[in-house]
């Protein structure tokens, strides 16, 4: 399995062509754009997720799905419309153990130890102020952030995911964290409108 997806022109189109394949039921597409996408897909959920039976499970629904829902793609790069599934199906699958967890209805499959302080930093990053103040900027430099800080890729790998230039994802990246650090500003003066302290 392939660490990054393919980049540029020739590998944007023919994964194009594979997509529309698998669209038409071609299950040997299928495969190809799982050896072409597996690989990397795995590695960023992994760093998103320390359960490795968690990661193999939503890598598989990430492909059926994909197999089901490829006569409605609808002109992204194929693989940040991997990842959008990936990581919905991720969220889906961590609030459900939690769910299982909390209920306390036996076995989860989840290993319900005390969450890591990676784990912890992640769901901070994905429901807390930080969460909130992704969501109010825009979505081109929300994915750079969210690729090159949450899940921690090289300007390279960042730039190769997205199909956009190195110096395009580093500036993205400052615009990033200036809009970030204003929302966040936002969030706080939002919570005490008098600009006291509490």
């Amino acid at each position: 399995m392939r660490l990054l997806r393919p980049s540029g022109a020739d590998g944007d189109d023919e994964d194009g062509a594979l997509l529309r394949a698998v669209a038409q039921g071609d299950a040997s597409a299928l495969g190809a754009l799982y050896d072409r996408h597996a690989g990397w897909l795995h590695a960023r959920l992994s760093r998103r997720c320390g359960d490795a039976e968690t990661v193999r499970e939503v890598l598989q629904d990430t492909f059926v799905t994909a197999w089901q829902s490829a006569g409605s793609h609808r002109g992204a790069k194929v693989g940040g419309w991997l990842w959008v599934i990936a990581a919905r199906r991720l969220v889906d699958a961590q609030r459900a153990g939690a769910r299982a967890a909390r209920s306390g209805s036996g076995d989860t499959g989840w290993d319900t130890a005390v969450p890591s302080a990676e784990e912890r930093v992640l769901a901070g990053l994905e429901y807390g102020d930080v969460g909130t103040a992704l969501d109010r900027i825009s979505p081109e430099l929300r994915e750079v952030l969210r690729a090159t800080v949450i899940d921690g890729l090289t300007t390279r790998e960042t730039a190769r995911l997205l199909g956009i230039p190195e110096g395009t994802v580093k500036t993205r990246a400052m615009r990033a964290r200036r809009e970030l650090r204003a929302a966040l500003d936002l969030l706080a003066s939002d919570r005490d409108p008098l600009g006291g302290t509490a």
